[in-house]
């Protein structure tokens, strides 16, 4: 699927580009895409085979991608494809880069000097990760994300509420719990190895997306491999543009994503709060006829009464102001919500003023 953004640039969604990524995102239109996931190369610096206890060899990370020579080499590339990434980003766009302790803390400092803004860090805990064999170090049970925005004053998505409901009711924390690939998950190659030495588990990009997309957002991904970023896209309902120089990748992620049903559209809404919600003004309550100029409103305990005035405010005994800031001087409380403190008197029963709020928050949803 091709796409022409505002501009009059074709958006290759829902496609694998070959080839290199920077030379691919700078011929991508600027300021196009919503999210970047980016998994790089993490520049293990591997000298020599690993080896497990039963003198077995450990399938670690030692393709041809993963080298450089040296830091200098490694930090030139981060710069490059970071630099690519952000001027296709859309103003309000954001990154997610995922990493190892060999590269994650240089990818921080090379995001922070080319001018995005760190917004948290993950740690991914997983839950069953590889032993260290040698016993000379601690076992290596986590990878850290770096969450920014493309600039400090960015307005990011985030799905706080969607998140809070994915984590039953509990704000989400910093840390995630979920076990890397393996089983019927993991991609096999045609001779039963593993397709891809660094895959991540679709959980991971599942969070990632649920919080910080909304359907029918565009998510590219640089480094695609064997296709996780878009298989995920596709089943929530996300455009994806994955970039991948290497074939036998390119051909196993196309396969996977071919096999992928999108859920129905219902299924893709997700938990929102009040603060995603149209703001109302409690002047518009009054001009639409809701409430009128003169009529008393009650405090939820009963104890105040205040007016309604023409413009929105109201007026008790020596008290002028918002609906918040009388409530909150009644009270003497240094803040107040308005909209649950106050009661209108209909038909012998008090009905909090928020109805008329969320009556015109409907309207404007079904405009």
């Amino acid at each position: 699927m091709t796409t022409r953004t505002q501009t009059g640039a074709a958006l290759p969604l829902d496609q694998i580009i070959a080839g290199d990524c920077v030379a691919a995102m700078e011929a991508l239109p600027a300021g196009s895409v919503d999210l970047i996931f980016a998994d790089p190369p993490y520049n293990l610096q591997l000298k020599r085979e690993l080896h497990r206890p039963n003198n077995t060899l450990v399938d670690a990370v030692d393709d041809a991608w993963d080298r450089f020579d040296g830091f200098a080499a490694y930090d030139a590339f981060t710069r490059a494809w970071l630099t690519a990434a952000r001027r296709v980003l859309k103003p309000d766009g954001a990154i997610w880069v995922i990493g190892s302790y060999h590269n994650i803390f240089r990818v921080g400092a090379a995001l922070q000097d080319l001018g995005y803004w760190i917004l948290n860090d993950v740690v991914w805990r997983k839950t069953n990760p590889m032993p260290n064999f040698r016993g000379k170090r601690l076992t290596n049970a986590h990878e850290t994300l770096i969450w920014a925005s493309r600039a400090e004053a960015a307005k990011y998505t985030f799905n706080y509420d969607a998140l809070k409901a994915l984590n039953e009711g509990v704000q989400m924390r910093s840390d995630w719990l979920l076990p890397i690939c393996s089983g019927s998950e993991r991609l096999k190659d045609a001779e039963g190895d593993k397709a891809h030495p660094t895959q991540k588990p679709l959980a991971l990009l599942h969070r990632v997306m649920v919080a910080t997309t909304n359907p029918g957002d565009v998510v590219l991904d640089p480094f695609f491999g064997t296709g996780t970023t878009g298989a995920v896209a596709k089943a929530l309902g996300r455009h994806f543009i994955g970039i991948e120089r290497e074939e036998s990748y390119r051909e196993i992620a196309e396969a996977r994503i071919a096999k992928v049903r999108r859920y129905d559209r219902a299924a893709l809404e997700v938990s929102a709060g009040k603060r995603s919600e149209p703001r109302v003004p409690f002047g518009q309550v009054v001009e639409r006829g809701l409430l009128r100029p003169g009529e008393e409103l009650v405090s939820l305990n009963g104890r105040h009464r205040a007016k309604v005035r023409a413009d929105g405010t109201l007026v008790a005994l020596d008290t002028k102001g918002s609906i918040h800031q009388v409530g909150a001087a009644l009270e003497g409380a240094p803040s107040c919500n308005g909209w649950t403190y106050w009661h209108i008197e209909r038909e012998g029963m008090r009905v909090p003023i928020d109805v008329f709020r969320q009556q015109i928050r409907a309207e404007l949803s079904a405009g």
